[in-house]
């Protein structure tokens, strides 16, 4: 027999509404710290600024975060969620998309298309300020942003690394290359005229090159639980973006 009331009914109606309310709340705060941003920079934006902008007291806001830095590691998480899920609908409709040299690729793509992530991972400090050495942004920068020890394993299990490589052996070389294309941005003289995909092309050529066999194995079988891995990573992040913590 269904337990099922009127009033259970209609305030489980009122939960969902209030919760719906938050979240579109929340995301007019992000919406308007990340406008801010991007025009003024993270020295010159202000929570009463963002409030304004946002049209909600300024203890709203810090009912959704309880610090200033956090709000802006919440402006990342939430940019970090859209790349994230834009990845997952390529592996979801390519398999091959897994393998790492065309997660990387792709990873390269998403990020440098998006302000925020751009500014993130090319360390702008005329953007950024004083919120690139803020214990705030650091998982942005992270591991687990960039490939997590369960995804390698994923590859390694169905031969998609090369045999004599461990997951781990992946710890420091993955991320100095990749952090490197990015790093290198703000360096390169103007004269170098490569575009964005091209430069993603040269990332993965150097992976497929150095972490990857001769002959890649069929990505189908690996798949369904490298997209679990990043489905999940998504999560975490959109928890970081909307539940208050720094993501740590």
């Amino acid at each position: 027999m269904l337990n099922w009331s009127p009033v259970t009914s209609h305030t489980a109606r009122e939960g969902h509404s209030v919760r719906a309310d938050q979240g579109g709340r929340a995301d007019r705060i992000l919406d308007a710290a990340k406008d801010l941003l991007l025009r003024w920079g993270y020295r010159r934006v202000t929570i009463d600024e963002i409030a304004k902008r946002a049209e909600v007291g300024k203890g709203t806001i810090y009912l959704h975060w309880r610090t200033r830095e956090q709000l802006f590691f919440a402006v990342g998480a939430r940019e970090a969620v859209a790349m994230i899920d834009a990845v997952v609908a390529a592996m979801r409709a390519d398999p091959g998309e897994i393998a790492l040299h065309r997660y990387m690729r792709r990873f390269f793509v998403e990020a440098m298309s998006r302000p925020v992530l751009r500014a993130l991972f090319t360390r702008d400090v005329e953007m950024l300020d004083k919120f690139l050495s803020s214990p705030a942004r650091k998982p942005l920068q992270g591991a687990k942003l960039l490939a997590s020890r369960e995804y390698l394993g994923v590859l390694a299990g169905h031969g998609l690394l090369r045999p004599d490589l461990r997951p781990a052996d992946l710890d420091y070389s993955l991320p100095t290359i990749v952090f490197g294309f990015f790093g290198v941005e703000p360096l390169l003289p103007a004269e170098l005229d490569l575009g964005l995909e091209e430069k993603a092309g040269h990332l993965a050529d150097t992976l497929r090159r150095t972490f990857e066999p001769e002959r890649l194995p069929d990505c189908g079988p690996a798949s369904a639980r490298v997209i679990e891995v990043f489905e999940q990573l998504s999560r975490d992040f959109r928890d970081a973006a909307y539940g208050g913590t720094d993501g740590s």
